[in-house]
């Protein structure tokens, strides 16, 4: 099936005779897998590593720096891995036709280099692949996120003497010309003027400079309100409707929002949810990277929440972004590197922030571990010095806590990859020297481990839409406060109209904690059990404090190192 070369091919009324899936729940009740196409699962049938015990994954520096072999078949084959862990959604890095690699030692093959927003690169397979790969997810009640950008290009022209250009206080060089005669797609891209032609960013924090310039040698896009920018967002909106019309697909992580501009992700937005509705697609999820604090996710999320630029009042933006403030945050007070006080005081943001804009600590889409890892020069998985419980306990937190969690493909098997490089986090989970074997290992303890707690976060309401609390803890049953430092008791509470969820985690490696942790007094009745859902067996006593003037009530849990669980009166 040859795909389309311009705008004016495409058809955007819905397929006739087609219905559109439309998913009963929020976006916001998801368990998200994000995988790299490339290294999750190539056409060969393999046998899965077998045993309790974690991997490394396949793949050495050189291998890894170029294409790997997965395939949208190889993931439609292996669904079911996916769907066993819990997972309700999957996110698939980008797939559509790359830049071939400019040298023999590297290629593009995580797929933000695009040189056809119409075709999906052949090295992953062919639009009909997406169709199928939709098709079955939607079979299993998943829903289907692409990875989009927006934002630039590939490497698809150079500039005058084709040699590279940097960021001069907003410059704009000189056009070279295209690299190839018939691309980039739609042709309607082969404008000059539609692009910044800026140079290379350099300062990634300094406005105007981080969303005019390039990002390194891709070419950004002149995403801007002049006539040539508006023209420019059309053929981006149209281009990636397209893909909604004939894939069926749930949704789209953003890549680079910060770099794009508030004005002009607004105006896609706003336009893909109005396709999206007139497909009858109710929960269309459009969720962006990044990488920032609260105060600029703020001026992009919300198709409700206003935001203002100059004189214009914009209406219409994502409806989440990634936490990158926790996950700035969780990995290191899971393992014992940062105190507690941390990640309580993050959820304490967002409190302040609900109070101006809502519920938006329930809207951030949370990670513990990404592909990229921006701004760190060595590249660590979160694996890759924690135990096998701790990765439990970090997956199990994002479980319970507030937020839409996302696991970064591998985790599950504890892949623990680490270097100088991106490649060191983007293992396969194919073996690259032995054609039949694979790493999607279900008998793998961390990967049951998650797949139970998942489990209990579909099951349980109050996971999916309660309050949460930080609850504080007490050595004596006596005097209560917050845990200040490591080892402790780290507990929270997830409050959903009568119900309380107690979740709690010993982050010591060696000790046992005998701790009493406080329980709602309104909701929990004296003498009656809180029963362990997950992480031990039994119940466990609601007490009272022994000062007549205090009536706060608490349950005394003894959790062995790192022992994460979960409790419910009965």
């Amino acid at each position: 099936m040859t795909s389309p070369r311009s705008i004016s091919e495409i058809d955007l009324s819905p397929i006739p005779g087609k219905h559109y899936w439309h998913c009963h729940r929020e976006w916001r009740e998801e368990f998200i897998y994000f995988m790299m196409v490339d290294r999750f699962h190539d056409d060969l049938q393999r046998v899965p590593e077998k045993g309790p015990g974690r991997v490394r994954g396949s793949g050495a520096f050189a291998q890894l720096k170029k294409f790997c072999g997965g395939t949208l078949n190889g993931i439609r084959n292996h669904l079911d891995y996916i769907h066993q862990l819990g997972c309700t959604a999957l996110w698939l890095s980008p797939i559509f036709e790359n830049n071939d690699a400019p040298d023999r030692n590297s290629d593009k093959y995580h797929g933000y280099a695009i040189q056809n927003y119409l075709a999906v690169d052949p090295r992953f397979g062919t639009k009909q692949d997406l169709v199928d790969l939709v098709a079955a997810a939607h079979d299993l009640e998943m829903r289907v996120f692409l990875d989009v950008v927006a934002n630039h290009s590939g490497d698809n022209w150079f500039y005058l003497g084709n040699e590279p250009k940097v960021y001069d206080n907003g410059r704009e060089f000189t056009f070279g010309g295209w690299r190839h005669p018939e691309l980039p797609r739609p042709i309607e891209l082969r404008n000059p003027n539609y692009y910044g032609k800026k140079g290379e960013i350099r300062n990634w924090d300094d406005l105007p400079e981080t969303q005019d310039g390039d990002f390194f040698s891709l070419k950004g896009f002149k995403n801007d309100d002049t006539q040539d920018g508006l023209a420019l967002q059309d053929i981006l909106i149209k281009a990636h409707c397209y893909w909604m019309r004939e894939a069926d697909v749930d949704g789209f992580r953003m890549d680079a929002v910060k770099h794009m501009g508030e004005l002009a992700i607004a105006r896609f937005c706003s336009n893909i949810r109005e396709y999206a509705y007139l497909l009858g697609k109710r929960w269309f999820l459009l969720f962006g990277e990044l990488v920032a604090g609260d105060a600029a996710a703020n001026r992009y999320i919300g198709p409700n929440t206003p935001t203002q630029m100059g004189n214009k009042t914009v209406y219409f933006g994502l409806n989440s972004v990634l936490d990158f403030p926790l996950y700035w945050t969780l990995p290191a007070v899971i393992k014992g590197q940062r105190p507690p006080a941390d990640l309580i005081n993050r959820y304490e943001a967002l409190r302040e922030n609900a109070l101006n804009r809502g519920e938006m600590g329930r809207f951030l889409i949370t990670f513990l571990d990404n592909h990229d890892q921006i701004g760190a020069d060595y590249k660590k998985r979160f694996a890759a010095d924690a135990r096998d419980e701790q990765i439990v306990a970090g997956m199990g937190y994002l479980l319970c806590a507030l937020g839409t969690p996302c696991i970064y493909y591998g985790t599950e098997q504890g892949f623990s990859g680490e270097g100088f490089g991106d490649e060191f986090i983007r293992e396969a989970m194919f073996d690259l020297d032995d054609r039949s074997r694979n790493y999607l290992n279900p008998q793998c303890t961390i990967y049951q481990a998650i797949g139970k707690i998942a489990a209990l976060n579909q099951k349980l309401e109050a996971l999916r839409f309660g309050r949460m609390y930080f609850r504080e803890i007490s050595g004596n049953g006596i005097d209560f406060g917050l845990p200040m430092g490591h080892p402790c008791t780290l507990a929270f509470s997830r409050i959903l109209a009568e119900q309380e969820i107690l979740v709690a985690y010993n982050t010591s490696t060696t000790e046992r904690r005998m701790d009493y942790v406080v329980v709602d007094g309104a909701i929990q009745q004296i003498g009656a059990k809180m029963e362990f859902l997950y992480g031990a067996e039994g119940a466990v006593i609601v007490e009272q404090h022994c000062d007549p003037g205090n009536l706060s009530k608490f349950v005394k849990l003894d959790l062995g190192p790192m022992q994460f669980v979960i409790l419910q009166k009965t």
